[in-house]
């Protein structure tokens, strides 16, 4: 079996307020490079096979310092890289209702049958996320990977896991803390299709399962 360990990106500029970052490349903040010093912290004894990350400079640069302290340099995979928000990119909830009120109705409602304006559908995000980690569980069929993406592919990526409708990804699963670990099992039996369990859930540094 393969445990994929995902890892949202650290803390950056937009994390407080909270605005959508979904293709904008947002560098770390102060917080967010003390966080990835931490998760780097963790992994040097956390025995990875393989450490992966999204293009973005928030996911490279968390990255990093992980790639440092196992000896294994980032591979990039476009693949996790975190949905478009189109006309909600750089912008919270709050001042997309006051001009589009509608539209934020409509994706409150139901987030993955309406995504925002210009943006990716949820379900577009998904294939592409399952495919990056199904090949790597094939590439590493014994090992534990890291895997540094983005708070609402992951959610996603979950629910998708866990039989859960796209659309409830918000009311279900509503946050994933900076450097918050995600872990599934993907599990080959014979020659059948891997078995994905989810093992933990937004796990703090440091702290909890697998610490």
């Amino acid at each position: 079996m393969t445990v994929i360990q995902l890892v949202r990106h650290g803390q950056t500029p937009w994390h407080r307020p909270n605005r959508y970052t979904g293709r904008s490349d947002i560098d770390l903040d102060a917080t967010g490079v003390a966080q990835a010093a931490r998760l780097a912290d963790w992994a040097a004894g956390a025995e990875l096979a393989a450490l992966i990350c999204s293009p973005l400079r928030r996911a490279v640069r968390t990255a990093g310092p992980v790639g440092a302290a196992v000896g294994l340099p980032p591979v990039v995979d476009a693949r996790l890289r975190e949905l478009d928000f189109g006309i909600a990119e750089g912008r919270t909830l709050d001042e997309l209702r006051a001009e589009r009120p509608e539209v934020v109705a409509r994706f409150v409602e139901d987030p993955a049958g309406s995504p925002f304006p210009g943006g990716e559908a949820p379900a577009e995000a998904v294939s592409r996320g399952l495919a990056a980690l199904t090949e790597l569980a094939e590439r590493y069929p014994d090992g534990n990977v890291l895997a540094v993406a983005h708070s609402t592919l992951i959610r996603l990526l979950v629910c998708a896991v866990l039989g859960v409708p796209l659309g409830d990804y918000r009311r279900r699963l509503p946050g994933l803390a900076p450097v918050g670990r995600t872990d599934l099992r993907f599990e080959r039996a014979g020659t059948a299709r891997s078995t994905v369990a989810l093992l933990a859930y937004n796990v703090p540094v440091g702290s909890g399962y697998g610490a």
